[in-house]
């Protein structure tokens, strides 16, 4: 029988010993970080000081870049604190408090997106009825909304997580993984596995396939519209496309790395494609959605050039 003596805190083994080359890796993912902090800093502060972009999609990309400095201090000052210690140890509730963090982070991203894709089904699909369909409160209810269900998804799930004894604490990534830590259960019951698979489905199934709808749809007007109107089409989706790609690729890296056996790669190869989401996601979101758009490079040299 397994030793079910009780677990204070998790050792994250995928760090291993990486020896003086922490001081590079250090550097390195410091300024990442800061870089992630300043540019999802200044988009939200371009957003509320020009009145000009008080906007429905202005309003649901700030809640965007807001959620992306979330997401990057759930796992950047862990990861950064980690690279110098010697026995890579989390304790119960910081572990506990960063899982929170995370997942609560990656469901708001996806329930923003399937936000911005309807905004966008509106604005080319609805063009005239846009401004009574997509007002201010209802765009506000909206952000309230996506934090509440990823919030309550989250605690649901972590109710399940917070009754379990454990008889292991080493988890194989730098980060503390819902999955890998119900894996460390004495004992996991079969709500145990249905809350994990439940979880990934309110997260990600849901707001993917209300994503899909919307631009089916979009895709449908385009095909029947004019040249000026496919042209806008294009200028405001692209990047929605490729950013929720990238959630898709970083969601599928993450899956696969917890729940199946992937020793065929290269261990640094492997945590890398275990953190891609949370790594590559806050950089891509702030230069896809922010800079790209035209009203926001205006105003950013208006105030900053």
């Amino acid at each position: 029988m397994e030793n079910s003596t009780e677990v204070m805190s998790f050792v994250l083994a995928a760090y291993g010993n990486i020896g003086e080359v922490k001081y590079l890796y250090f550097s390195i993912m410091l300024l990442w970080y800061i870089s992630i902090c300043v540019a999802n800093t200044v988009l939200i502060v371009v957003i509320y000081m020009d009145r000009r972009l008080h906007e429905p999609m202005y309003m649901l990309l700030c809640n965007l870049f807001v959620n992306e400095m979330s997401g990057s201090t759930a796992i950047y000052p862990l990861l950064l604190s980690q690279m110098f210690s010697d026995t890579h140890e989390v304790t119960l509730p910081w572990c506990f408090l960063q899982m929170g963090y995370i997942y609560t982070s990656a469901s708001v991203e996806f329930c923003s997106l399937a936000a911005m894709a309807y905004d966008r089904y509106v604005s080319i699909c609805y063009p005239l009825r846009y401004n009574v369909i997509m007002n201010t409160g209802r765009v506000g209810m909206i952000i309230l909304l996506i934090w509440m269900y990823s919030f309550i998804n989250f605690i649901f799930s972590f109710s399940f997580v917070i009754r379990l004894t454990f008889c292991g604490n080493v988890i194989n990534k730098v980060f503390c993984d819902y999955h890998l830590i119900i894996k460390l259960a004495c004992s996991v019951s079969i709500l145990n596995n249905i809350s994990d698979l439940l979880f990934a489905f309110v997260t990600v199934v849901i707001p993917f396939s209300l994503i899909s709808v919307s631009y089916i749809k979009i895709l449908n007007v385009c095909l029947t519209t004019s040249a000026e109107n496919k042209q806008k089409a294009v200028t405001t989706c692209t990047p929605q496309i490729i950013s929720l790609s990238n959630m898709f690729v970083g969601t599928m890296f993450h899956f696969v790395d917890s729940r199946f056996d992937v020793t065929l790669l290269p261990d640094k190869v492997r945590i890398i494609l275990s953190v891609y989401l949370l790594i590559f996601q806050p950089m891509i979101t702030p230069f896809m959605y922010g800079f790209y758009l035209p009203k926001i490079r205006q105003s950013c040299k208006r105030f900053f050039v």
